[in-house]
């Protein structure tokens, strides 16, 4: 049975969960490979918002089994915090499993990461400050702490007082800020030890036995494309890796299993935080579509920055990741417009470029060439098939379609799970 991707295309925000929302109840198990509390998730399930940030979206559907894979890293007040605001709303969230190999988020990563912004001035990256790259950091240096550590306090303090070595001389000495006491850390992250203890287990082996039964599982990617730290826009990226490559190693399913890769493509781009964006509007459109879109972030209340719709950068996203499908997004924002640019190439000092650069400098200087269709007027809120979207609607679409060398299988028409025109059944025939 089929184990299925879903990827974000873009720079993030392009509505993954309302993606993995909309398959809930024909999938078995939603894991979360990569990422942590810094990307979120809006999902509105019959008029009611929730906003997810570490957990999976899974958790909505009550018959799925919402795993945090190995991949994942872990703030663990966060996670308490986020559970604590579901049980309150009356979703149930005893399903969660966690792997036991997923990395901890400590308070001292958080510290590190808000020091080390202010101290990079205008060179800052524009995380979420959340501790999340610090994580990763120890993870790739082999300084971090896993899920598993918790469980046993004497190793959990070896391996504090091991990460604080380092830590508390550029604490101390380079950003002139008191050291962190190893007993103070691995107190605090004892005393979540036996709350987290039935809800981890080995996701590697729970999801690929999961397989076996022909039950399916959806691995629902944080952040997007072009925010890996491999294949993104660098170094304004994210530390992990949120294309669909990530998702085996964030998981444990073997690439052989995996039978769709789908891709969540927002009708326009946005991008929160800094780095290069060619399509970036600064009128009254970049406006307009911040408005009309709600594009602020979830985790950080930051506006999104909004352009319009760049094809280079999607068919880029279908090679890397190997997409067989496209969900395209939030299009019901683009009603009223009465042109709809789409940037179809880049001008470089000169040189026109039909797919991406090669070199980030490449990439900065990259001015949009814009190819216009006409708009339209009608509501398309309530429409379910292809058939029931304006023509010009749907000349937008084939031409999305086109241009991305991928069929676009379900467009969202609106902030609901129901408001989604289905043109191809994303999952295969046997799921």
């Amino acid at each position: 049975m089929p184990a299925v991707v879903i990827v974000g295309a873009q720079w993030g925000d392009e509505g993954k969960g309302k993606a993995t929302d909309l398959l809930g109840e024909r999938v078995d198990y939603v894991v979360k490979p990569n990422g942590g509390n810094n990307a979120g998730h809006t999902v509105v399930v019959k008029g009611e918002k929730f906003e997810l940030k570490l957990l999976p979206a899974g958790i909505l559907s009550p018959q799925v089994t919402p795993v945090i894979g190995n991949g994942v890293v872990v703030n663990l007040e966060a996670l308490f915090e986020e559970i604590g605001v579901l049980e309150s709303r009356g979703v149930d969230t005893s399903r969660l499993r966690i792997s036991a190999n997923a990395h901890i988020v400590a308070p001292y990563h958080q510290t590190l990461d808000k020091v080390t912004e202010r101290f990079l001035g205008k060179r800052a990256i524009g995380t979420t400050g959340r501790g999340i790259g610090p994580a990763y950091m120890d993870k790739i240096g082999r300084l971090g702490i896993r899920v598993q550590d918790l469980f046993d306090a004497s190793i959990l303090r070896q391996k504090v007082e091991g990460a604080l070595r380092q830590k508390n001389e550029l604490l101390v000495k380079l950003y002139n800020r008191r050291g962190v006491e190893v007993e103070e850390i691995t107190q605090t992250l004892l005393a979540y030890a036996e709350r987290l203890r039935p809800m981890v287990v080995d996701t590697t082996e729970l999801l690929n036995a999961a397989l076996d039964r022909d039950e399916v599982v959806l691995m629902e990617g944080g952040q997007a494309t072009y925010l890996d730290v491999d294949h993104g826009t660098y170094p304004f990226v994210t530390s992990s890796n949120p294309t669909a490559g990530g998702a085996c190693t964030g998981t444990g399913i073997g690439p052989t299993r995996i039978d769709r890769v789908i891709g969540i493509v927002k009708a326009y781009t946005t991008r929160v935080g800094a780095g290069p964006f060619p399509t970036e509007l600064f009128d009254k459109w970049g406006e307009f579509l911040q408005t009309t879109g709600h594009e602020v972030g979830v985790n950080t209340g930051r506006p999104r920055r909004c352009g319009w719709y760049d094809a280079l950068m999607i068919r880029h996203a279908v090679r890397i990741n190997g997409f067989t499908d496209i969900v395209l997004t939030k299009l019901d924002v683009l009603t009223g417009l009465d042109e709809v640019p789409i940037c179809t190439a880049y001008d470089v000092d000169g040189v026109i470029h039909r797919e991406m650069p090669m070199t980030q400098t490449e990439f900065h200087h990259a001015v949009p060439v814009l190819e216009t269709l006409p708009g339209w007027t009608e509501d398309i809120s309530s429409c379910r098939t292809l058939e029931d979207l304006p023509e010009n609607a749907r000349r937008y679409v084939a031409r999305l379609e086109e241009l991305a060398g991928c069929r676009i299988s379900a467009i969202g028409v609106g902030p609901d799970r129901e408001a989604t025109v289905a043109v191809h059944d994303l999952l295969p025939q046997s799921a």
